[in-house]
């Protein structure tokens, strides 16, 4: 697989927040001491592999924001950042799929399980598999209509 981003292609960086707190600890589950660690090395190691996202979107649970916040530093901290709709645990993949189709600019965003997984099985085929707390990089020639993976990071 190649490691090296071609200028020609829209990326799509999907990462899975890092490791967060229980809910008995606290009910905003903000990350952990070792989530915070898993967010940093994944976006220290996206950057290294040259992600540039130009938006940087995350679900507005605290986790997502976090890991998001990790990213955005790390790989372009001038991107735009915010919370956005349609990358909730339990949303339909089909929503984001749609709304990429209209993104001409490389797009990161920090969300959740069953939806990553879901949304890489829809947009490359195949089995909904994801890095826990990782990453997959995509990328799309033809605007969105087909998406193939260039990389994934683990933890």
């Amino acid at each position: 697989m190649r490691h090296v981003l071609d200028v020609n292609d829209v990326f799509l960086f999907l990462i899975h927040h890092g490791e967060a707190v229980g809910p008995e600890l606290d009910p905003r589950r903000p990350l952990s001491p070792r989530g915070h660690v898993q967010a940093e090395r994944v976006a220290a190691d996206a950057a290294s592999r040259g992600a540039r996202p130009l938006v940087v979107w995350h679900s507005g649970k605290l986790r997502a924001k976090q890991t998001a916040e990790a990213f955005w530093r790390a790989c372009n901290p001038l991107a735009e950042f915010a919370a956005t709709r349609d990358v909730q645990p339990d949303d339909p993949p089909q929503r984001i799929r749609d709304r990429l189709r209209a993104e001409s600019r490389d797009v990161a965003i920090a969300g959740h399980f069953p939806h990553l997984p879901r949304l890489v099985a829809l947009l490359v085929g195949g089995v909904e598999n994801f890095p826990p707390h990782g990453m997959v990089a995509l990328a799309t020639d033809d605007e969105g209509t087909t998406w193939r993976e260039v990389w994934r990071i683990g933890t």
